[in-house]
């Protein structure tokens, strides 16, 4: 986010004031505020370019050109919500407004594509045949499938680069061609796309095998059926900080037992608990993994994440977990699929 000061005008200044908001601000928008410090609406270099076009003068009013009710989000909005609005609305800027309506921060695309760059790569499990999502599923591979206008797969490739990752291996196997015929070589999504092909199915683990080299530090895995703003920044940085050599995201799962439930001694009920709420911790479908990790799958071979977990508590690897507190929803069922689109 950046500095506001620089390019906010009122809303009952000239052209030249908005003028000189946008060359102080160097980002081509300013905000017009009204008196009580109000969002009012955006000025672009544009529409200052096209009034004089018209005519007007540098004296004249700016009211009459501001773009009212413009795109705005909240300030706890996340990095990657923000970029996917950005992408789909083909705009630049997007201002931060709290509720009362003040505006208290500026997102700027390019700040997002150039700003907490990492050299990390990601690898999505994305060859799933989405089996107990058909008839969905049967010209349309699971990750392909569309949360509010957008294929899942798409949300987690730009979420990639949202959160500084710029080379990503997409693992492929039912339906693949449709992956690859819309990813391309990623240019178009901000990143670097490259496919692990498998020619077989080879679990939640195995196109690790196929990467065209070893990594030389920590990689993203995630599964390719997720709708998430997971902090995977954070992520990499915690497994970092911590030293561990595998790290699995997770989220806690509250379940209602819809009945009442007993507690016995024998034959003798000692306690009576109404429709108790269990809590589990559940794997999330995201994980940061040392190379040393990944060399534990070998080239070829079938293998799921819970057998690489188990091969490296085996082998005395540290494995740490990292709580994950954004959204998130796996499309594993129609019902997932259902909620994830508001359903």
């Amino acid at each position: 986010m950046t500095d506001l000061a620089s390019c906010t005008v009122p809303i009952d200044g000239s052209l030249r004031d908005g003028l000189a908001a946008l060359d102080r601000g160097a980002g081509q928008i300013a905000l017009a505020v009204h008196g009580d410090g109000r969002l009012a609406g955006v000025i672009t270099d544009g529409d200052i370019r096209r009034a004089l076009l018209r005519g007007s003068a540098l004296d004249d009013p700016l009211e009459p050109i501001v773009t009212r009710e413009p795109i705005a989000v909240g300030p706890g909005e996340s990095r990657a919500a923000v970029l996917e609005l950005m992408r789909a609305r083909r705009i630049s800027a997007v201002p931060v407004v709290d509720t009362r309506g003040l505006p208290v921060g500026l997102h700027f695309l390019h700040e997002f594509l150039e700003r907490r760059q990492r050299t990390n790569w990601a690898v999505v499990m994305a060859g799933g045949a989405g089996t107990r999502l058909r008839p969905l599923t049967e010209t349309v591979p699971k990750p392909m499938l569309r949360v509010a206008g957008r294929p899942i797969l798409e949300r987690i490739v730009l979420h990639l680069v949202g959160s500084g990752i710029r080379r990503i291996f997409l693992s492929i196997n039912y339906l693949g061609s449709v992956i690859e015929d819309h990813f391309g070589d990623g240019g178009t999504f901000g990143a670097t796309i490259e496919y692990l092909r498998e020619d077989r199915p080879l679990g939640t683990a195995g196109a690790l095998g196929l990467l065209p080299e070893p990594p030389t530090e920590a990689l993203l895995l995630l599964n390719g059926d997720l709708v998430t703003n997971a902090d995977l920044d954070g992520l990499l940085t915690f497994h970092a900080d911590r030293g561990f050599d595998a790290t699995i995201g997770f989220r806690r799962y509250l379940h209602t037992v819809p009945f009442g439930c007993l507690e016995r001694d024998g034959d003798r009920v000692i306690a009576l608990d109404e429709k108790p709420t269990l809590e589990r911790e559940v794997n999330t479908g995201m994980y940061a993994l040392e190379p040393r990790v990944v060399g534990l799958v070998r080239p070829g071979e079938p293998a799921s994440m819970p057998d690489v977990i188990g091969r490296a508590l085996d082998a005395d690897l540290r494995v740490g977990a990292f709580e994950i507190e954004d959204d998130w929803v796996d499309i594993g069922q129609r019902e997932q699929l259902v909620r994830a689109r508001g359903g």
